[in-house]
């Protein structure tokens, strides 16, 4: 799918072609870029870029602390050296959409209108960073892993998932950089203080809290009481924190339809 590929600083970028791209997709934490592929292919009429973020995927990974408004200064470093005019519209998953949002309140020249599918709600103490934390223990349960026992064990735990999202998303827990755990890494502001400050438009995607979606429908009106421009919510159902893989029909109708709005 991704045909084209590139390097800024420490940061790996995958397009779709040639073509300058229009979409800018964000992968959440422990993914990669390539992890947006089985989805680009059910969007053949956009022309897309992908980001490794820092010490995933190809990207390397800086020395010190890592935050969201440095992972969304790496975004605009990468959307620098592309630029369209008025702007990418920039998708963004879990740790992506925050990023995203990061980015829209940052530089506004650089994004036209963002998604975000299920970002962390934010508010933790954000002024001090947390002391490095160790490897989540399920990832490090995967990463011991062969990549077919990876695929194994993402199928049984996933039922509802394609089959084509499997291999890229194993695949990705393996090129995690473990050093990655050595960094603090400061928490993000909440969600409705950056909503503040992004004036584009806005589509913020969840699921179910019940299958972990982090984004509660009460949240959510929360979200559009701050935001202070267009913003609109979507509640998909049968879906937990991955929403683009749990119920892919209902989230590219919704994707499809903002996309067709906004470039």
């Amino acid at each position: 799918m991704f045909t084209v590929r590139g390097k800024a600083a420490h940061l790996a970028w995958y397009r779709t072609n040639e073509s300058p791209a229009d979409v800018t997709f964000l992968h959440g934490f422990s993914d990669s870029a390539r992890c947006w592929e089985p989805l680009l292919a059910n969007l053949p009429d956009i022309q897309a870029l992908a980001i490794d973020a820092r010490g995933h995927g190809n990207s390397a990974l800086p020395p010190g602390p890592v935050n969201y408004p440095q992972l969304g200064d790496d975004a605009a470093l990468v959307l620098s050296d592309q630029p369209r005019e008025g702007g990418m519209i920039v998708v963004g998953h879990s740790m992506g959409a925050m990023t995203a949002a990061y980015l829209a309140a940052a530089r506004p020249d650089l994004v036209r209108a963002v998604v975000l599918e299920d970002p962390p709600p934010g508010g933790g103490p954000a002024a001090e960073p947390d002391e490095p934390v160790a490897m989540p223990p399920w990832l490090a349960d995967l990463r011991a892993l062969d990549l077919p026992s990876r695929i194994a064990r993402g199928r049984a735990d996933n039922p509802d998932w394609p089959e084509d999202e499997l291999e890229p998303w194993a695949t990705s827990k393996a090129q995690v950089d473990p050093h990655l755990f050595d960094h603090p890494f400061l928490k993000a502001n909440p969600l409705t203080d950056l909503l503040t400050a992004i004036t584009c438009p806005v589509l913020l995607i969840h699921g179910d809290t019940e299958r972990g979606s982090l984004i509660s429908d009460a949240y959510a009106k929360r979200c559009a009481e701050a935001a202070a421009g267009d913003f609109r919510s979507v509640h998909i159902p049968n879906a937990g924190h991955s929403v683009h893989r749990d119920n892919r029909p209902q989230y590219l109708t919704e994707l499809t339809t903002f996309l067709n709005h906004h470039r």
